[in-house]
């Protein structure tokens, strides 16, 4: 059996891509991973979209550099810019067709909300995939940019969080909603205040857990090699800028998920 010991590559403006992460590390055990938080240059969903493009081509050769064997694009307003499926010779993975396919798969009565940042949410592109997929579906996009901020600041249970929330979402009260994309990866730190908006029933999408088992498949199907050997011990953590709050979430988000050491290096990707 074919063997790869190389690291999955991951990588995110700042915290949220950690949702990601954290999902392929509690999935995958034996698989090495190293992820780059571009912490200097966010929020990605308040830039353009060739400025994000840039950047993201920035993140992958980074990655690259560090000898991955796939590149998850761990943010949805990259992944609006990043349409290929493979980057110098590894296979790219973005967040928004994993989250698409299991919101057409979840819904019953094909009523879909999309909460994201204003950046992919003009970029309409949850919207066009969860239509080529669902034709008959009916889709509400609502921007949610104050979430990546809350998110950043660690306020995931927080009354303020639940007020934002409220605001947000008063729009979709009347809209039947059955199945809720979570459009950034940051918005599943905040599950509780979103969810409290909708009944109990609704489901919500978290795109960490989507595209973990579409790389489960791939790995079965030997589109990508697994490592049958010893996985590193460590984690590693890139960052463009880092400080205390970031490594401080970073730690609590991922103690749980698994017992690799996690370390951090501050680096430049340009």
């Amino acid at each position: 059996m074919t063997t790869d010991a190389r690291p999955i590559g991951v990588f995110d403006s700042g915290i949220g891509g950690l949702t990601v992460l954290r999902e392929l590390v509690a999935r995958f055990p034996n698989e090495n991973f190293v992820y780059l938080g571009d912490t200097a240059r966010l929020p990605y969903g308040s830039k353009s979209a060739p400025t994000v493009r840039k950047y993201s081509e920035q993140n992958m050769k980074f990655l690259v550099s560090k000898n991955v064997k796939a590149i998850v694009v761990a943010c949805n307003t990259a992944s609006t810019q990043v349409a290929e499926t493979s980057f110098e010779g590894r296979p790219v993975y973005n967040v928004i067709d994993p989250g698409s396919l299991l919101a057409t798969q979840k819904t019953k009565n094909k009523n879909i909300a999309v909460l994201a940042t204003r950046a992919t949410i003009k970029a309409n592109t949850y919207e066009n995939k969860i239509k080529s997929l669902l034709p008959s579906s009916s889709v509400f996009s609502v921007p949610c940019p104050l979430f990546v901020s809350l998110a950043e600041e660690g306020w995931h249970n927080d009354p303020i969080t639940d007020q934002v929330a409220s605001r947000y979402l008063s729009e979709l009260k009347d809209k039947n909603i059955d199945t809720v994309v979570l459009g950034c990866t940051h918005y599943p730190l905040l599950k509780s205040s979103i969810q409290k908006n909708f009944s109990s029933g609704t489901t919500l999408i978290d795109s960490g857990e989507a595209i973990a088992q579409i790389m489960s498949d791939d790995f079965k199907s030997g589109t990508i090699a697994a490592n049958t050997g010893v996985a590193n011990s460590d984690l590693l953590i890139y960052l463009t800028d880092t400080g205390p709050q970031f490594e401080s979430l970073a730690v609590k988000l991922l103690s749980d998920y698994t017992t690799k050491k996690i370390k951090f290096e501050t680096v430049a990707v340009i």
